[in-house]
């Protein structure tokens, strides 16, 4: 079986972190991503310092360590917490964010992981230019608290659900240039959530001209990490919702093309596509077969789906019009 490229999945902590390594081991993957602490809550120290992220004690780093190292797993990832928002004008959101996202470095640093993937924020007050400066601001302030820590900190591209940043490449670039310490930062591609923020990845031509688009907004080798996902949504949709590999709107094609691209082959891979079990198999199991046996072949994939299946007119009139969208533009909404 071809194990060319480093893939793994987003796996569970629940028994300790450790467990997490003994799950990708089990599955035979090459890599993990995990949570550092629960992804939907805040408290840890009671009202009144509520955002103070939790640190981690000696056993569990020790015993998270032992388990890595033993485990031929590469390069691992953290994902922060979904409250997380350091493009919030709220202050004590914003506040309350920074706080948490320290947290996530100095446990992820802990850990000895690669980096931290996180998602830029939202504009909630439809400024995007206000958003991007306050997320660079943010991340000033704790890479200076986390002066010395290795752990980079990834910005993930998004689907653009409502007011959501990073679903252009630009608002990604953007921030890049406004942090003092770009060289703290990377970015972390997600596949449905640059096929639903209407970025075409399904023929080589256009999957190379993304590259292309992203090469020269952000930088290529500003990628240090990729999300593995297909897409529930139509092309363009801006709804972030994942499917198994070669079950959604993507196809395999997507896929075929990301593992066999040259310029990828050090950057690790992660699954975050529905759990469960298929004929009494797991589907990440499933899924890193999949695409594994992708690794290697140079024939096209026809895809399963067509782009016009989906609502043809309204799908690429919205395409069209985010993909038009400047970095920049102040609007009521960033929908």
């Amino acid at each position: 079986m071809a194990r060319s490229r480093t893939i793994g999945a987003h796996l569970s902590i629940a028994g300790g972190l450790y467990k997490a390594v003994e799950s990708a081991v089990a599955l035979s993957m090459d890599t993990v991503q995990v949570f550092t602490h629960s992804p939907q809550s805040w408290s840890v120290t009671g009202a009144d310092h509520d955002w103070l992220a939790k640190t981690l004690s000696p056993s569990e780093i020790s015993d998270f360590r032992t388990a890595l190292e033993g485990s031929g797993l590469a390069q691992p990832v953290a994902h922060d917490s979904y409250l997380i928002n350091l493009a919030s004008h709220d202050d004590r959101l914003w506040e309350k964010s920074i706080a948490a996202f320290t947290g996530e470095l100095l446990r992820a640093e802990a850990l000895g992981l690669l980096g931290v993937v996180m998602h830029p924020g939202a504009a909630t007050n439809g400024d995007v230019e206000a958003g991007l400066d306050r997320v660079a601001q943010a991340l000033d302030r704790i890479h200076r608290a986390t002066a010395g820590v290795a752990t980079l900190t990834l910005l993930e591209t998004t689907a653009g659900q409502g007011s959501c940043l990073g679903h252009r490449f630009e608002h990604l670039g953007a921030i890049l240039k406004r942090v003092a310490t770009p060289g703290r930062v990377g970015v972390c591609v997600d596949t449905c959530h640059i096929f639903a923020a209407g970025y075409a990845i399904g023929s080589a031509a256009e999957f190379q001209a993304t590259l292309a688009e992203f090469d020269q907004v952000v930088g290529l080798d500003q990628i240090r990490a990729f999300h593995l996902n297909d897409s529930l949504k139509p092309f363009g949709s801006r709804v972030d919702r994942h499917a198994a590999i070669g079950r959604g709107c993507l196809g395999l094609e997507p896929f075929r093309l990301l593992l066999n691209e040259p310029r990828f082959a050090r950057v690790p891979m992660f699954l975050e596509t529905p759990k469960g079990d298929e004929n009494g198999e797991e589907l990440d199991a499933i899924n890193l077969r999949t695409l594994r046996g992708l690794i290697g072949q140079t024939e096209p994939i026809a895809p399963a789906f067509q782009l016009e299946a989906a609502p043809a007119k309204k799908t690429a009139k919205k395409a069209a019009r985010n993909a038009a969208q400047p970095a920049a533009r102040k609007t009521k909404k960033t929908t």
